[in-house]
């Protein structure tokens, strides 16, 4: 950033003094006694006034500039240096058909969860502009959804494709642990996190919940975790032979399970019964995990002094061959 500074604003003040001295020398009058001035009737009397002035003029632009030179004008380079301390963050989100439930309301409206799950998560992404972020996304498996990159507006496109069953039925955390950490084991980083959402019990892939937790552990990864949906009973919208109906469906979560990944990675669980609720999830998260931004700025400076000196200069010499040539005062 390119800027104009003084280095000695305070001799700016004189500029006040000026007008009263530009004042003064019209108030001084300078006479010849004359037996007649008949003579000078002739003589167009507009335009010497306007040369008469030319000289004072002159005179005191040079001053203003002379004032502004020992005022040391300058140029200034301003350049901002942001050293960030990121946190690596995976987002491993559970997609299973159990995230259909319609227990979740935006609106007073019922929604699935997976719909309110976008929605926050998007929130989060945005509240994290210096971390890398990276997503994961399970069922029967898990797979990657998006790399860790800084590009949180193609995450975020990546976040509104996701559907429900678009990785099985199934819930496979262990896998989503193990594909989580793949991703942030090689990364250098302030921390690494793992953010685990899930409203399920791990019945599918290769790998338990606890070994891929303990693997996590070794690597100094903190994995989050938290338990979508209400407890009892869920909402889910069936096809039927007579059309769309509610069924309700008990929602199994293994907060246990949940809860030891956590306290074994020095991280935390949080049960989300509602929208609300999810939100202040992200949020609690976002500050436990925060990055550390610190910003340099360096300067350099000009000096412009001589764009004033050198005309005021000129000026003042112009002003003083004027005054002893053609427009020469007499007396």
């Amino acid at each position: 950033m390119t800027f104009l500074r003084f280095e000695d604003p305070w001799l700016l003040l004189i500029l006040l003094l000026i007008p009263i001295l530009v004042w003064r020398e019209r108030r001084s009058v300078n006479a010849i006694l004359y037996s007649s001035i008949s003579p000078l009737k002739e003589v167009g009397f507009h335009r010497s006034e306007i040369l008469e002035i030319i000289p004072t003029i002159l005179r005191f632009i040079a001053i203003a500039l002379f004032i502004a030179a020992f005022a040391r004008p300058q140029q200034g380079n301003k350049k901002t240096e942001i050293i960030s301390q990121g946190v690596d963050i995976v987002l491993a989100i559970d997609t299973s058909g159990s995230m259909q439930a319609l227990d979740f309301k935006e609106n007073n409206s019922p929604v699935t969860r997976l719909k309110v799950v976008k929605d926050v998560v998007s929130d989060f992404i945005k509240n994290r502009d210096k971390d890398r972020i990276g997503m994961v996304v399970f069922g029967d498996e898990a797979f990657t959804q998006s790399p860790l990159t800084l590009d949180h507006q193609i995450l975020d496109s990546f976040l509104s494709k996701l559907k429900i069953g678009m990785a099985g039925d199934s819930t496979a955390i262990g896998s989503a642990i193990g594909i989580s950490i793949k991703r942030l084991k090689d990364l250098k980083s302030k921390s690494k996190i793992i953010i685990l959402l899930t409203d399920g019990r791990s019945n599918s892939g290769k790998i338990s919940p606890l070994q891929a937790a303990e693997i996590a552990k070794t690597l100094g990864i903190k994995i989050y975790t938290i338990g979508v949906g209400k407890k009892g009973k869920a909402p889910f919208l069936v096809d039927t032979i007579l059309g769309k109906r509610l069924i309700y469906q008990n929602v199994d979560i293994d907060e246990k399970t949940l809860k030891n990944i956590s306290k074994m990675t020095n991280a935390q669980y949080f049960r989300a019964t509602d929208t609300e609720t999810l939100k202040s999830i992200y949020e609690h998260i976002n500050l436990l995990e925060k990055s550390e931004v610190k910003t340099l700025d360096h300067s350099e400076y000009t000096e412009l002094f001589h764009y004033f000196l050198i005309p005021g200069l000129l000026l003042l010499i112009t002003e003083i061959i004027l005054s002893n040539s053609i427009i020469r005062k007499i007396p």
